[in-house]
């Protein structure tokens, strides 16, 4: 069995692989197209290098292992078509992001970059606006592994959680849990809207204008899931109207976000590059997936954790 790795991982992690599964043949640190990819059963990527013609040359290929939680830029057609199982890793993002999420909101309540613009001016004001966090309501869109972590820790801080998913399904850490379709009526109940949604037919352009004229104008929206979500030209007016406080962004209909983009000069928005996920552990986690998986695959389990179904694109 050939497993070809396109990511990059550190010294001690391949030779932890070679030990721990030493009938299987590693090839580690490799472009996609830097060779042939026909022997290869198992391949290992973040995704994006995946195309059609990849495909048609892979032919050996059983299992995708994508060490991301998304997978909406691969081919998911002709991966079903030829019968490819796909894991990914989702949940690995689940610390990084809701420590990211509570950080932004924990620094506005706080107003950390208040009194840090008031250092720079070697100012002293004791009247500067600080709220807290409990008695507050947080809508979280895409209450799964990442939004039920955030939840957790809101409700740490005595924040009482709602989750928003297409079946209305309970979820852990919510305090209820509604469909898309109540969105609308309960976004005027909510303080800080969080989406972490990925990006499915269901999702794209799911937040239209109506959904920010029902915001609180003191609530805070956060996107740290997909920037299809809703048009730049919607959050830009909402910003712009005071439909809305404030917006943190971490993912954007357009990356990297363009330098004529309007979003770059509102005072009124946090603009942070797509790194809510990144942490110094992203790799370790995604080998623990893989390593369990390929324990599975070695013996004809092919049920692995974390299936992804290309007709659903999750």
């Amino acid at each position: 069995m050939n497993v070809l790795f396109t990511f990059r991982m550190k010294d001690e992690q391949m030779e932890k692989l070679k030990a721990d599964f030493p009938d299987i043949q590693f090839c580690f640190n490799r472009k996609i197209d830097e060779g042939p990819i026909d022997e290869f059963e198992i391949i290992a990527t973040y995704g994006e290098d995946i195309t059609t013609e990849i495909l048609e040359r892979a032919t050996s290929l059983k299992w995708l292992m994508v060490a991301s939680a998304g997978v909406e830029k691969m081919p998911l057609a002709e991966i079903a078509e030829k019968g490819i199982v796909i894991s990914n890793v989702r949940g690995i993002h689940k610390t990084p992001m809701a420590e990211t999420a509570l950080a932004h909101i924990l620094s506005r309540g706080r107003a950390l970059p208040v009194l840090a613009e008031q250092q720079k001016r070697k100012e002293w004001n004791t009247k500067v606006r600080q709220t807290e966090l409990r008695g507050s309501t947080a809508l979280i869109l895409g209450p799964g592994a990442i939004g039920a972590e955030m939840g957790r820790l809101l409700q740490a801080f005595g924040v009482r959680t709602i989750g928003c998913n297409h079946s209305g399904n309970p979820a852990e850490f919510m305090d209820e849990t509604i469909q898309f379709d109540g969105l609308l009526h309960m976004l005027p109940e909510a303080d800080i809207v969080i989406s972490v949604l990925p990006s499915t037919s269901k999702t794209k352009g799911l937040l239209t204008e109506s959904h920010f004229k029902a915001m609180k104008e003191t609530a805070v929206f956060m996107n740290f899931g997909r920037g299809d979500l809703v048009k730049e030209s919607i959050l830009v007016d909402a910003l712009k109207n005071g439909e809305i406080a404030h917006a943190v962004l971490d993912v954007f209909e357009i990356e990297p976000l363009p330098a004529e983009s309007e979003l770059w000069s509102l005072s009124n928005i946090t603009i942070s590059p797509h790194v809510s996920s990144h942490s110094g552990k992203y790799i370790e986690r995604a080998l623990e997936f893989f390593t369990e998986n390929l324990e599975k695959w070695k013996n004809g389990d092919d049920n692995l954790t974390n299936l992804v179904d290309p007709a659903k694109g999750y």
